[in-house]
């Protein structure tokens, strides 16, 4: 499963960066190829490319507020969640976010 996403917290700080460090080792202990972009304080970091959407499986927006640029991902599936959500368990998010899509094929 390819994932890319976004996370972004109100301030664009701490839950921003802990969220996407999170995401990429879990999904590195899965065997998921994946690239998150932050959207926080200082704009947009480590932005995603058109190449990078378009290969993925599944786009997953961990924010806490509203981003620019969703509509990007239009015909993706979507799993939009809190940055507090993916940062309790997010290996297991992660699996179920595989199990959710395999299911729907």
């Amino acid at each position: 499963m390819k994932i890319v996403g976004i996370t972004a917290c109100p301030t664009g700080i701490a839950h921003t960066y802990i969220t996407k460090k999170k995401i990429i080792e879990a999904a590195k202990a899965c065997g998921y190829p994946c690239r998150i972009e932050t959207q926080g304080s200082i704009g947009a970091e480590d932005e995603l490319t058109a190449q990078e959407i378009a290969d993925a499986d599944v786009v997953l927006l961990a924010v806490d507020v509203k981003i620019t640029g969703e509509e990007r991902f239009k015909g993706k599936p979507v799993v939009r969640c809190r940055t507090e959500d993916v940062m309790r368990n997010t290996e297991g998010f992660l699996k179920k976010i595989e199990a959710t899509l395999k299911s729907h094929r």
